[in-house]
């Protein structure tokens, strides 16, 4: 783990110490750094300053925010005083610093990453689709059932019933009376119509017991142990029967808790309705309505019937850039361009998830519905199979190439053999937004060896892409894509419907938040994410902080085989399970409640179950309730009501928290001359080899360096403190 700054290494009567690195770039993952450096003699008093540059290639764990550095290489070592001596140190940091600076933080490397111009400059947005879903609003309990498009029924063997096969809800039509039967919590509601309305009922068919035996049994699995699943027939006695509202194009629910009720953001001069989990806003001098859904505004008259039309960032009224970074809805932030948490999520979602692939070890067998079918990729000559799980892409007559657990293979038919593919036409990577495959294009080749094939993805393999309209980070394309129906049914993202938010936080920064319920997020069709009352439908959103939904670490379902190159502990999201060594925490995008589990832990992020040997914070992802100890990091993370402070400094910013061998307050100027910043006078002081002296010429970049530092530290404590694959693999429902 990042052990602080700076980091000391000692050579004969003297000690070297290097500062945190100050990033030039990021590509990739090859990362170019300079750092200030100071060589100390065992008896002298003052030390001597200097700068090495240095670039290496980054192995990124966004599971336990640390960035590995390999192949580490000093271009260059600068003493202004020492001119002769420079090729000797640089020969003793060559051999010294790869040891000491190889683990850094990976939020210290989000921070100072933001604070270069270049980190921004180079993100470039995508052409995404704004336009908006239907939008139902509901001021009593309601779920969301989706379909892919026109319903498909398909007979259920030696029975009258039919069931529709383009849904992950389980939809049951009994042909005899005709009736349908919808499973939501632990039971059933029924309607003789599809589209409603829907009743609670405790007489289902007697043909679907074996139907009813799977449902619960995958029910009870994922039931947080000593609690049973919720249930429509309590639901039902108590009056509060979730409405439920079936719909088989995009839809957006949004649910308040009886009528709504309006809290003021004084600074912002808006207001927010604060009983919904849905980011819902209102200017008062307009009465008009703002809604943030998949990182889009939507603006409206009204609630309830709209019409509802999409907001470029740029035209919000200016209240929303005010809100304040502890305010409730402080998390919207990350959506309004030109403010910092926005800048913040640009950066995280440029990042990549790496990995050390192992040739030999890593196998993919395509399995098509009958033989393969291909169809084209709309503004290329490529064509994909739309007939199997895996995305299959066809350059030409022989060459194809697939994507597995966000590894690529490559063969010379669609049948294979296929083997780990060391590099990519660039052709792949210009498949529009437009096309259902344009995920895959956020998965990298790096590099390779004869035995190893070094890859990555950004978020964008996950479905958060940057949006040239508005300059920042949304969910989805936006684009609807035709699902495949044959034997099987194989559907692709969805952009709406399924509880997805983008958040942000001054203790953990952006994240990508998820309606979690029982469902598996990297199930298909579409990977996710998951539902509230059951597989079928939407809930208030939630994910784990420091990245949310989009650290997830889909390179563990490689096993440790094909993955065991890889230095990043190991992170299995199939089962949910978090090993040893690792930490994860939670958090409601919305409401701002958090809990945390972590080092020497087993945790299931799905099911909520947690064992740590040092206490835990836990929740259920079936009700929304946190529960946990005061030991660890817990609370609001948006109003800073935790155990860290009130978005205060949880470490001592003079002392590095005592892992340092001094104040982590040098900085290198790219002229090479050093910086010192006075954190108790907030001034600063330079050296050129005669010794400190005051400046008072503006220092605008190197405070943007000494706030990133100071950020970046923040929330690695902040993690710390908390206690301690291919997105179309997989199966769809057989007709």
């Amino acid at each position: 783990m990042d052990g602080g700054w700076p980091r000391a290494a000692d050579r004969e009567n003297e000690q070297i110490l290097m500062y945190e690195p100050q990033l030039e770039s990021w590509d990739g993952d090859l990362v170019r750094a300079y750092a200030a450096v100071s060589e100390i003699k065992k008896d002298a008093k003052t030390a001597k300053y200097g700068v090495v540059r240095f670039m290496a290639h980054t192995e990124v764990d966004k599971v336990n925010r640390q960035v590995t550095l390999e192949d580490f290489q000093i271009t260059k070592v600068e003493f202004p005083t020492m001119r002769e001596r420079e090729a000797e140190y640089r020969d003793f940091l060559q051999a010294k610093l790869p040891g000491k600076s190889r683990i850094i933080a990976l939020d210290r490397m989000e921070a100072a990453l933001q604070a270069t111009h270049a980190a921004k400059s180079g993100i470039e947005g995508l052409a995404v689709n704004n336009d908006p879903p239907q939008i139902i609003f509901a001021t009593k309990p309601a779920v969301l059932v989706l379909i892919d498009g026109p319903p498909k029924l398909e007979a259920i063997e030696s029975t009258r019933l039919q069931q529709v096969l383009n849904t992950k809800s389980t939809i049951i039509l009994d042909t005899e009376k005709p009736k349908y039967y919808l499973n939501v919590m632990d039971g059933w509601v029924e309607s003789s119509e599809l589209t409603g309305p829907w009743s609670y009922t405790a007489e289902i068919p007697k043909q679907m017991p074996e139907i009813i035996k799977g449902i619960k049994e995958r029910q009870l699995a994922d039931t947080p142990e000593g609690e049973v699943p919720a249930s429509p027939k309590k639901a039902s006695e108590e009056e509060k029967v979730p409405a439920v509202f079936v719909s088989v194009a995009p839809t957006e629910l949004l649910v308040t808790d009886g009528p709504p009720q309006f809290e003021s953001i004084t600074q912002a001069k808006l207001e927010y309705i604060k009983n919904t989990s849905a980011n819902i806003l209102r200017d008062p001098s307009t009465s008009e309505y703002f809604i943030l859904l998949a990182g889009r505004w939507f603006q409206a008259k009204t609630l309830e019937s709209g019409p509802w039309k999409f907001v470029p960032g740029k035209d919000l009224p200016s209240g929303f850039a005010k809100i304040p970074e502890n305010s409730p809805k402080a998390g919207v932030l990350a959506s309004i361009p030109g403010t910092g948490p926005a800048e913040e999520a640009l950066i995280a979602n440029s990042i990549p998830q790496t990995a050390t692939i192992t040739r030999s070890e890593a196998h993919l067998e395509v399995k098509y519905d009958g033989k393969p079918q291909f169809k084209e990729i709309r503004d290329t000559k490529l064509q994909y199979a739309v007939n199997t799980p895996t995305p299959v892409i066809r350059v030409d007559e022989k060459n194809y190439y697939a994507v597995k657990n966000a590894v690529w293979f490559s063969a010379a038919s669609p049948l294979g053999p296929w083997v780990v593919a060391d590099s990519l036409p660039d052709v792949i990577h210009s498949i529009p937004p437009s096309a259902p495959l344009h995920y895959v294009t956020y998965v990298k080749v790096y590099r390779s060896t004869p035995d190893v094939v070094y890859v990555g993805y950004t978020p964008g393999y996950y479905g958060s892409v940057v949006s040239s309209s508005s300059n920042t980070v949304v969910y989805g394309t936006g684009w609807y894509y035709p699902p495949y129906i044959g034997s099987y049914w194989y559907g692709f993202a969805y952009t709406y419907g399924v509880g997805m938010a983008t958040t942000w936080s001054l203790g953990s920064g952006w994240g990508l938040t998820v309606g979690v319920g029982y469902s598996y997020p990297y199930s298909y069709p579409w990977w996710g994410p998951w539902g509230y009352y059951g597989s079928c439908c939407w809930g208030p959103a939630w994910g784990y902080g420091w990245g949310g939904y989009a650290s997830a670490n889909v390179y563990g379902r490689w096993g440790n085989t094909a993955y065991a190159n890889t230095r990043a502990a190991w992170a299995n999201p199939y089962p949910g399970n978090y090993g040893a060594g690792n930490r994860i925490a939670f958090q409601n995008a919305h409401r701002g409640t958090g809990g945390a589990a972590g080092r020497g832990s087993n945790t299931n992020i799905y099911s909520g179950n947690t064992f740590a040997r040092r206490g835990a914070a836990a929740y259920n992802p079936a009700t929304g309730i946190v529960a946990g100890s005061s030991a660890v990091f817990t609370g609001n993370i948006y109003s800073g009501q935790q155990t860290a402070g009130r978005g205060s400094f949880a470490y001592n910013t003079n002392n590095g928290a005592g892992v340092a061998a001094g104040a982590n307050n040098i900085y290198a100027g790219k002229d090479g001359t050093v910086y010192r910043y006075d954190r108790q006078h907030s001034n600063w002081s330079q050296n050129s080899g005669n010794g400190w002296q005051s400046t008072s010429k503006s220092r605008s970049n190197l405070q943007s360096q000494q706030q990133a530092r100071s950020l970046g530290q923040q929330r690695s404590q902040n993690f710390g403190r908390s206690i301690g694959g291919g997105m179309r693999a997989g199966g769809g429902r057989r007709r």
